[in-house]
């Protein structure tokens, strides 16, 4: 039987940096841009995240040297939705990093609504980014392949994007206050006392500060007594958690860190991807978590 559902995901979803068993799925990916030392890089195709996150932890003058990012381009958009018509898919379902990050949710749903006519276009706004985006569309793909209506894939998303988990320490804010997230008396202030936000995604879809805490030894020990709490009495086959990370400062010392709290990280690691990453710096380390429902819990909660 022919998949009538076409998935699609934001290069944000690292589904390119994951492990290879979820590139099978035909997932078609749409590239958001970095602008870095003069250069236009598609995220995913042609920018190596490691060599990413060295180069701007160890860059000079990196104040007057930050990357920014762009949505992707009209004609990629548009190229997918014209290649999915032509493949005979009835349906598109097209997960984007949040719409909290920039405007590259708002583009896609745009852009989707002039094709209304032509083929039936569900945008979903995953307010949140990285493998925590990219797993959703793993799933909805799956879902696809077995032959799931895009009514239940999207009840089956939503109920993932309640529970869904984002958390990670900004070891350094210097790349916070480059780019003007921390500003003024918070940014001197933080400076001085070595504070380390936890930082999580808000039901909006922003990623804010949880917590504040002085050291980011502190604040690694911090983020794992919450994983902790939002772990509960779940058992480890009713999620997946991973560690996610950009520079390798951090990641080392998290996972020497959660062994103390009984925390088992059963997913490989994903490294953050440089869009969402860029604003941060090369001192992130944390935690994505997805919840799988099971047979017995009602979808509709």
């Amino acid at each position: 039987m022919k998949q009538e559902i076409k998935i699609m995901c934001t290069s944000t979803g690292c589904i390119e940096y994951a492990p290879e068993r979820y590139r099978n799925l035909g997932i078609d990916i749409i590239r958001v841009h970095v602008l870095f030392n003069g250069k236009d890089y598609r995220e995913g195709l042609d920018l190596d995240p490691v060599d990413f996150y060295r180069q701007l932890e160890t860059i000079e003058d990196p104040k007057n040297h930050l990357p920014s990012t762009a949505i992707p381009d009209t004609e990629e958009i548009t190229g997918l939705f014209e290649k999915a018509i032509s493949d005979g898919y009835s349906e598109i379902i097209v997960f984007s990093l949040s719409s909290g990050l920039g405007g590259t949710y708002n583009k896609i749903r745009l852009l989707a609504e002039d094709y209304q006519d032509r083929i039936k276009i569900h945008t979903v706004d995953t307010k949140i980014t990285c493998f925590g985006e990219g797993f959703l569309a793993i799933r909805a793909a799956e879902f696809a392949r077995n032959g799931m209506s895009s009514e239940d894939i999207l009840k089956e998303i939503a109920w993932m994007m309640r529970r869904q988990v984002f958390m990670g320490v900004d070891g350094k804010l210097d790349y916070l206050i480059y780019n003007g997230r921390l500003k003024g008396g918070k940014a001197f202030m933080g400076k001085a006392l070595h504070i380390c936000p936890v930082v999580h995604f808000n039901t909006e879809g922003e990623i804010v500060a949880l917590e504040s805490v002085r050291t980011p030894r502190k604040a690694l020990i911090r983020t794992c007594e919450i994983l902790k709490e939002k772990i509960g009495d779940r058992k480890p086959e009713d999620y997946l958690l991973w560690h996610v990370y950009t520079g390798p400062s951090l990641i080392a010392e998290l996972k020497e860190l959660e062994g103390k709290y009984g925390i088992a990280v059963n997913h490989e690691d994903v490294i953050m991807s440089p869009v969402s990453g860029c604003h941060n710096g090369p001192w992130l380390a944390g935690y994505g978590m997805a919840f799988l429902r099971r047979e017995d819990e009602p979808i509709d909660d």
